[in-house]
């Protein structure tokens, strides 16, 4: 939710508003979603090349381990899909067009802060590699945070305007004013503690004339949060005599909030205060308002799911998902963060909303590459309850139900609708796919990737899923992939391995495999990259296999992963492929890249091989390969004019390559050149 204006008017007044706090020693919740948020953004984290997770997997991780320092308990409260009212649907469609136009703000170089596709399963895979207690909602969770808090007598810690709302008995901590990196250590002592500052809602109301709490509410829906908009109160709003009480600049910028405020702090209760809201109505609206408004007002009640039950007892009982009668291990799944509110919002509103990346915005959405995997999804979801199905039993599997997808068309948002993929009966009750042997769901899981199992045999297991999903990728690629696209990605993918090495205490040895030159040799091609202009067709390349990525991961979630869960902050480094993929495609190759470390090198074979056995040669156009050949004697020739006594270093990059049997994933003759060469 939210309330326009009303966070900045706080801090406006933070002297009035809020008390300084010395944490420690103590609980506290965490809005996961306002926090991953405010890492990301605040912690100078590239935003134009799809997300480097590792970086934002180490500014996670210190904010936690400040926490732990100061004996702070964190408890992390992840909001999960839509309200099943879909009273929200207009500001969501809203949020995704602002989504568009950040996207394209950073398309053409200007700033806009948008979130990578994976961060949230990359901060949820944080939390568990911490031990970080944290529990995903069913839907919007301020209310299950504020329950918990006042159950727990612990302050909050969030950016959410709505929590000025919300009669909270320790307060909320805003984010922007909680000193995570300033730990304070008390004198004499060896415990720290981390400044923060805390909103009072005792001393905001005292200063609208001792306003009685309870009107608050009323306020908020008044004022115009993310549930209610209503232009009728516009009208009313004219009509009423709202004196903001303050002529100064800031008080001008928030006459509504003052006004509004300062007009309800002279009646006792809320159903004085909203006879007086509906008597500038006309009679006929009256009703149907107060009733709206009334309804508004129940979002800032205490919520009737007990999460303290979840984190002590590990029961989540939501009545919402029990309304829809849906199995108890999505319940509990959901939950634990083990399926996504992707799933939750298809299986509740049969509608998902696809997020926009950076990606070029004249061609389809990057999501286009990767709906075959999402009608796998749906097929999977679509007979999840007999209370959301309109059709009957039998007639499922002959009548695929119809799923509305919000995505991208062009730079505007739209609906479009998708149909669940015909699924065999066995994987037809969601209930029971819990019963499946791991082979039946590992079939399905394979099949819809495009992937023979045998192909996987000799890959390690953390990289089994992001190998077939880039198998997958290839082959549904509208449009071409560049051999030196898919070098960069399998050479990104190494980094888990490496990363493991890293951590062995032999650090001798660490340098004799070139371990250590090599990710030093990475390190350098990601900051490098920082300062190149953005390849638009590199990014749309890139964000089609993030989205492929990201519905592969899901579905290997929702069969109960088949395939062991890969580590997302080794696997994609945005600034690192985009780097890789601009040394590959002009100077270097990838066995030069890689000869620092034979071990490494040995595992980009295997991943190389699997793709190559998977991807068809015949795919190669023969138009690209006379483009190859056209490039290759340009170049030639400009080599021989000044190098007459040798070969230049790209060209031996180049040649070396082309005699590696890896590199004939799109080279059938020797005179074409791989890092040229492209993939339909």
């Amino acid at each position: 939710m939210g309330i326009r204006g009303l966070m900045s008017y706080v801090e406006d007044h933070s002297s009035q508003f809020f008390i300084d706090l010395k944490l420690r020693d103590t609980k506290i919740i965490i809005d996961g979603y306002a926090l991953f948020h405010r890492l990301y953004f605040d912690s100078d984290v590239d935003l134009r090349h799809g997300g480097d997770y590792d970086s934002f997997t180490d500014v996670t991780q210190r904010f936690f381990e400040s926490l732990f320092a100061c004996k702070i308990h964190p408890y992390v409260v992840l909001d999960g899909g839509c309200d099943i009212s879909d009273k929200k649907l207009l500001t969501l469609k809203d949020r995704a067009q602002e989504k568009i136009q950040l996207a394209y703000s950073l398309c053409v170089g200007r700033r806009g802060n948008l979130l990578p596709l994976l961060i949230r399963e990359v901060f949820i895979q944080v939390l568990n590699k911490l031990h970080v207690d944290f529990v995903q909602c069913f839907s919007e969770a301020d209310r299950d945070i504020m329950t918990l808090a006042n159950h727990w007598n612990c302050p909050v810690l969030t950016m959410d305007s709505d929590f000025c709302i919300f009669d909270l008995k320790a307060g909320f901590c805003p984010l922007n004013g909680f000193q995570w990196k300033n730990l304070t250590q008390i004198k004499d002592t060896f415990h720290c503690y981390i400044p923060a500052r805390c909103f009072s809602v005792d001393k905001f109301c005292s200063h609208f004339s001792n306003m009685n709490k309870a009107l608050l509410p009323l306020f908020a829906v008044l004022c115009g949060n993310d549930y209610i908009n209503l232009p009728a109160l516009d009208s009313v709003f004219s009509r009423m005599s709202l004196t903001p009480g303050t002529t100064s600049t800031k008080g001008r910028k928030h006459h509504r909030i003052l006004g509004l405020l300062n007009w309800l702090s002279h009646f006792d209760d809320p159903p004085e205060a909203l006879d007086n809201v509906v008597k500038y109505l006309k009679m006929k609206d009256r009703q149907v308002v107060r009733e709206l408004l009334w309804g508004s007002m129940e979002e800032y009640q205490p919520s009737p799911v007990k999460l303290q039950d979840f984190f002590q007892l590990g029961a989540y009982v939501s009545p919402c998902a029990t309304k829809l009668g849906l199995p108890e291990w999505i319940q509990l799944a959901l939950a634990k963060g083990q399926l996504s509110p992707f799933v939750c919002d298809a299986l509740s509103l049969r509608r998902t909303i696809l997020h926009t990346q950076v990606e070029n915005m004249q061609r389809p959405s990057a999501h286009v590459v990767s709906v075959s995997i999402r009608k796998v999804i749906y097929g999977l979801l679509q007979n999840s309850s007999p209370k959301l199905n309109n059709v009957s039993q039998s007639s499922v599997s002959e009548q695929p139900v119809a799923f509305s997808e919000v995505k991208r068309i062009n730079k505007n948002i739209a609906t479009i609708t998708t149909h669940a993929a015909k699924l065999p009966e066995e994987y037809l009750e969601l209930g029971r796919l819990t019963e499946l042997p791991l082979s039946k769901r590992k079939i399905l899981l394979l099949e819809t990737l495009k992937v023979k199992e045998d192909i996987l045999d000799p890959i390690p297991a953390s990289l089994k899923l992001p190998v077939a999903i880039t198998c997958f990728w290839l082959q549904s690629l509208e449009a071409k992939a560049k051999l030196c696209h898919v070098q960069a990605l399998l050479m990104a993918m190494l980094r888990g391995q490496l990363h493991k090495m890293t951590g062995e205490p032999d650090n001798k040895k660490l340098h004799v495999d070139g371990v250590k030159l090599l990710c030093d040799q990475f390190l350098k091609v990601k900051e490098n990259q920082l300062q190149r202009r953005l390849d638009l067709d590199t990014a749309h390349i890139f964000s089609q296999w993030q989205c492929c990525l990201q519905m592969g991961f899901y579905l290997n979630q929702l069969l109960l992963m088949p395939l062991p869960e890969p580590d997302l902050t080794w696997l994609y480094s945005g600034t690192l492929v985009h780097g890789l993929s601009q040394e590959l495609s002009t100077s270097s190759s990838a066995e030069s890249l890689l000869s620092v470390c034979p071990g490494a090198r040995q595992l980009y074979h295997q991943l190389f091989h699997a793709l190559k056995s998977t991807v068809p040669s015949e795919r190669l156009s023969q138009t690209e390969k006379a483009k190859a050949r056209k490039k290759k004697h340009k170049k030639d020739k400009a080599s021989l004019t000044k190098h007459r006594a040798g070969i230049s270093q790209g060209t031996r990059s180049v040649r070396d390559h082309v005699s590696n049997r890896f590199g004939l994933l799109t080279v059938e003759d020797p005179e074409d050149q791989g890092q040229e060469s492209r993939l339909k």
